[in-house]
């Protein structure tokens, strides 16, 4: 992957070489234009684009952003911390062009994520994708522990865009139902086929629960390819729904009720080539670092939530009893638990054993919801974390006295009771660090405010059509 080491102008012959080779490809091939992607605190993709004959440019230079977008919130209003949210100064988008995509769901398109760098050559203490990348370097530098993550997608697909706002379901039938999948199969080919094009390794499309709901889960990558690949899913899926004159919603709740759209994470630790979550002594195959992770995310999660759940749309979706996660708990293959231990199918565990996260939705920057969760997992490593006992069932049935006995917490039912927790987890603020922390906090802050005495079906209207 391109590091980006000292990005200063002039100073990255080998990249602007492989930029110019590959605007003469791109041009070749039809392409026009490349979207160069970011995703901000809000969890809102930004992009900006240039010809494809300019790519040598972006790689040598860099295109300009304001620096203003990291306080932006999802309605584009702004506000502010210590050093963020001024019109003042400029951050530059250099392109990896390792990750670059022709983008089968828009003809004449590439697409890639890009590092936010400062004029000075710096990288900027706001970018959430260099956040990513120092917590993983880290993890195997302190460590010797690596990570594949990959990231669930949800989304509701509604019947065309019209001009009220409201969300009508393209599809009829029950969840999981036959009738979904023949009556959006064209759609449903032509995603696939995208995907397979742009080197999406899919595991499995399929409709969900909710109404018009989908998910497309795909296979597990590094964590910065895993989040970079969250984001190029969703660009495709939104771009085939367009041009089937569909519409979509990755919003953790298109209806102030039901069941709401979840970004689940997996994730799992390996060192020297062995998966930490299986063959283990421990619980399920799971060896003594693969406990302590799992009890330092199960530690941290009610701080977590003001990461993995950003929107005051997050918590519409966040209600027990509907497999959403919202207890801080863990279980094997247990649905309602925050934490599910996935052990996978006897015969292929060394490589399927993972962690799957729960409380978390598509309105989450994807770079930083992983580099919380794994800091806060190594955390629980650093401090050799004892995992508590399993919680079997569904945790709601608990009254308040016996979850107490038994450890079950409930996460918080708020953003700006997220936010509370966040302010006081030194853990993810250090790992963060100030600039991206203050962010983090004013941005939350801001979405709540933003909605203060709104009913639940305006809240998720406010919301619906932003992510």
């Amino acid at each position: 992957m391109t590091t980006l080491a000292d990005p200063v102008p002039g100073g990255r012959p080998g990249e602007v070489q492989r930029a110019t080779a590959l605007a003469a490809e791109l041009t070749g091939r039809g392409v026009h234009g490349v979207v160069l992607s970011y995703v901000d605190t809000a969890g809102i993709g930004r992009v900006k684009t240039v010809p494809a004959a300019r790519l040598s440019a972006a790689a040598a230079w860099g295109v300009g952003m304001s620096p203003v977008f990291d306080t932006f919130l999802a309605d584009d209003s702004i506000v502010t911390t210590e050093v963020l949210g001024s019109p003042d100064g400029d951050l530059r988008l250099y392109p990896d062009l390792d990750h670059l995509v022709v983008l089968a769901g828009q003809p004449g398109w590439a697409w890639a994520p890009v590092d936010r760098i400062t004029q000075e050559g710096e990288r900027h203490p706001g970018c959430s994708r260099t956040f990513l990348r120092r917590i993983v370097t880290e993890a195997a530098e302190r460590h010797g522990i690596s990570f594949r993550a990959a990231v669930e997608v949800e989304w509701a697909v509604g019947a065309g865009p019209g001009s009220d706002g409201e969300f009508v379901p393209a599809v009829s039938g029950p969840a999981y139902g036959a009738v979904r999948q023949i009556e959006l199969s064209d759609y449903g080919a032509d995603l696939l086929a995208a995907c397979a094009a742009q080197g999406i390794d899919v595991d499995q499309f399929h409709p969900e629960y909710a109404a018009g709901q989908f998910e497309l889960s795909v296979g597990a990558l590094d964590p910065v390819a895993a989040a970079d690949r969250s984001v190029l899913v969703r660009q495709t899926v939104r771009a085939v729904a367009r041009r089937h004159g569909l519409r979509v919603s990755f919003a953790p709740a298109v209806s102030a009720e039901g069941v709401g759209n979840g970004g689940h994470l997996h994730l799992s630790g390996w060192r020297d080539g062995r998966n930490l979550h299986t063959s283990g002594p421990g619980p399920y195959g799971m060896t003594a670092d693969a406990e302590s992770f799992a009890a330092g995310i199960l530690a941290h999660l009610p701080a977590l939530t003001a990461v993995t759940a950003p929107s005051p749309a997050s918590y519409l979706r966040l209600k027990p009893s509907q497999w959403a996660g919202v207890f801080a708990v863990w279980g094997r293959e247990r649905r309602e638990a925050a934490v599910r231990v996935v052990t996978g199918t006897t015969g292929h565990r060394e490589q399927a054993a993972n962690l799957e996260v729960k409380p978390v939705d598509l309105a989450a920057n994807p770079y930083l919801a992983l580099g919380c969760v794994i800091a806060a997992g190594l955390d629980g490593v650093a401090s050799a974390a004892a995992l508590p006992a399993e919680t079997t069932g569904d945790p709601a049935r608990f009254d308040a006295e016996e979850a107490a006995a038994r450890g079950v917490r409930r996460l918080p039912t708020s953003l700006p009771e997220a936010v509370a927790e966040f302010r006081g987890d030194e853990v993810l603020r250090a790992a963060l660090g100030d600039v991206l922390a203050d962010a983090v906090t004013a941005v939350r802050l801001g979405e709540a405010a933003a909605v203060d005495g709104l009913d639940d079906a305006h809240v998720a209207a406010a919301y619906r059509w932003k992510y």
